[in-house]
């Protein structure tokens, strides 16, 4: 079974993304694309990849889904030795798995498969009252300005725009997105709302994701977990789940 993926230096961005809540979890093949849905260890958040076949250069013709358990730490330092231009190559063979980064030159890393359980999870469900399209760098900006106040972020939806505070004993602040601002391109506000979320993995997802796509869709309601979903070219996702901080 193998994968060609065109753009192996956009291949490495999403591996390490999805890295930020994982350090072992397995690929599912589908008929359809490749996908991933996994929760951290802590079980307070979870990543949902989907790339569609058409995303790839080459793509198995297969019947039913067939599964490739990986260490996404050690795949991430195989990809880090990509360079532009280069194409990755995913190969399945004899429970090995064989990382072709193919350029100038041909570098062939073979790592072993882990035999990893798919736990079936389904779909998050929760029914967001708040729901913006930002352009990713600037939320990346601003959770990297909270960090410096504190360890928790607020979010919240209101008539005129998104809000994002922080408080600590450092002192506050907060960042105003706009409704009808530069970075603020969608925004549908059912009712108003406010929650907190930790800034362990929002700073390392955004910092992350923002290299993937130029655009971050946000969800939220009060108390509910926030949703941040990235588009992958070719109609595909990267989309988190994080719980909110029961203060």
């Amino acid at each position: 079974m193998k994968l060609v993926y065109p753009d192996a230096r956009e291949w490495t961005s999403i591996v390490d993304a999805v890295a930020v809540l994982i350090e072992e979890d397995t690929f599912t093949v589908a008929q359809d694309g490749l996908r991933l849905r996994a929760l951290d260890p802590s079980r307070t958040s979870m990543v949902d990849l989907f790339i569609p076949k058409e995303a790839f250069e080459e793509y198995p013709a297969i019947d039913g889904e067939e599964h490739i358990g990986i260490n996404f730490n050690d795949l991430k330092k195989v990809l880090k030795r990509s360079r532009k231009d280069d194409k990755v190559v995913m190969e399945v063979d004899n429970g090995k798995l064989k990382v072709k980064l193919i350029g100038k030159a041909t570098r062939t890393i073979t790592m072993p498969l882990l035999d990893i359980g798919v736990e079936q999870l389904p779909a998050p469900k929760a029914v967001f009252t708040v729901t913006a399209k930002l352009a990713s760098d600037a939320l990346d900006q601003a959770i990297r300005d909270v960090e410096i106040i504190a360890d928790a972020v607020k979010f919240e939806g209101k008539e005129d725009g998104i809000y994002v505070k922080a408080s600590s004993d450092k002192g506050d602040l907060e960042i105003k997105f706009e409704r009808e601002g530069d970075v603020m391109f969608e925004y549908d506000l059912k009712e108003s709302a406010a929650a907190t979320y930790s800034t362990d993995y929002l700073a390392d997802i955004t910092s992350k994701a923002a290299s993937i796509s130029d655009i971050v869709t946000l969800e939220f309601a009060t108390q509910k977990p926030i949703a941040l979903t990235f588009e992958i070219p070719m109609g595909g996702k990267l989309a988190y789940y994080i719980a909110p901080r029961m203060d």
